[in-house]
């Protein structure tokens, strides 16, 4: 009995339970409900053209109900849930999704201003202008390189040249960019390769006694020349023959006056070389050095054609002494003093006079009678 009434009670209890709940959701969902739309005054008949009925929709379309206060800020690409309607609002419009698209892509996308046409074709117009054709580098650039580069290759040295380095640098630099790099080496190439020509025939037609002096001036000359010739065209060393030829500036230069004028007049000069060695300053021995130096510098083999000769002036070329020779270095020394004092040079007594009165001046008795002390 009790459990048939407990089971009762249950029972009751979830009916009521269920019935409250119901009712809540009803108030609830009557909460939410907007307050209906007043109705609105008749409307004369619109064509088909017009905005559909809110209950249809139209194929390939989605229906979006917006206030009519925000028509113009509000569309789907502005911040709108892209989800379901929301349901309508007093007073408010229907439109399709299509069209606010197709307004906001007509407003964000401006149309090309005529401006902007003009300032590429003025750049672009500047640009062809700046172009050097091959004929404005023949007529124009190359002449200006040509008469400095004669400028300096025959001047002396210590002189004044009137050209302006950086006129000449500016030349080179508009040649490379506009892609002349290659004519540019080979005239310069074959206008020190002429220059060099000309060297060597002069040099054929010197006397024996002349012959020293002048090869000493055009290899000094030339090399002088080269510590202003390489600066002027470092752009196109650096961006075509090192870049392009794997070589140096520099090097190419010192070999085509090895080609040119050393090896054509090696063997006439070395015999000079030696004799003048043997007879004492026959020839000054600045001039002696720069050549030998210069002949080492344009070709280190040439040192086995005379040793002796190139080790009086070059470090190491000679192998080390040995103790077993220190009698023949001796000889040598002794031979070389008896040549000076056949040409009139003294043993140096004077140095020698000069020594001891440097150290009877500085002994304790001079310094003791020059300050008063007996």
């Amino acid at each position: 009995m009790e459990e048939s009434m407990e089971e009762e009670m249950l029972t009751y209890e979830a009916m009521m339970d269920y019935q409250n709940h119901n009712n809540w959701e009803a108030a609830a969902d009557s909460f939410r409900q907007p307050p209906p739309a007043p109705p609105l005054p008749p409307q004369p008949p619109r064509p088909s053209s017009s905005i559909p009925d809110p209950g249809h929709e139209l194929p390939g379309g989605q229906l979006l109900a917006v206030h009519a206060g925000s028509l113009e800020r509000k569309c789907p690409k502005e911040g709108l849930p892209m989800g379901s309607p929301p349901l309508p609002e007093p007073n408010g419009v229907i439109m399709m999704l299509k069209s606010c698209d197709a307004a906001a892509v007509a407003k964000a996308a401006p149309a090309p201003t005529p401006s902007s046409t003009i300032n590429i074709n003025t750049s672009t117009s500047k640009f062809l202008m700046n172009v050097i054709t091959i004929e404005d580098y023949k007529s124009t650039y190359w002449p200006k390189l040509d008469g400095a580069i004669d400028q300096l290759l025959t001047q002396s040295p210590g002189d004044y040249i009137p050209i302006s380095y950086e006129q000449i640098y500016s030349c080179v630099y508009k040649c490379v960019c506009q892609q002349h790099s290659e004519q540019m080496y080979s005239d310069l190439i074959k206008k020190i390769t002429s220059h060099l020509e000309r060297v060597s025939k002069e040099l054929q037609a010197s006397p024996p006694d002349l012959y020293i002096e002048r090869f000493n001036i055009a290899l000094g000359q030339y090399m002088g020349a080269l510590q202003s010739i390489v600066p002027l065209f470092i752009y196109m060393n650096k961006f075509y023959i090192e870049t392009k030829l794997n070589r140096d500036l520099k090097d190419d230069l010192i070999k085509l006056f090895t080609e040119h004028v050393a090896e054509k007049h090696i063997y006439s000069l070395m015999p000079l070389l030696l004799e003048a060695q043997s007879t004492p300053f026959q020839v000054t021995p600045s001039t002696m050095a720069n050549i030998v130096k210069g002949l080492y510098t344009l070709r280190p083999e040439w040192v086995q054609m005379a040793p002796t000769l190139f080790s009086k002036f070059i470090p190491n070329i000679l192998p080390p002494a040995v103790e077993s020779e220190l009698s023949e270095y001796a000889a040598q020394d002794q031979k070389l003093q008896r040549e000076l004092i056949q040409n009139g040079f003294t043993r140096g007594d004077q140095s020698r006079k000069r020594a001891g009165d440097e150290l009877a001046y500085n002994s304790p008795s001079a310094c003791a009678s020059s300050r008063g002390y007996r």
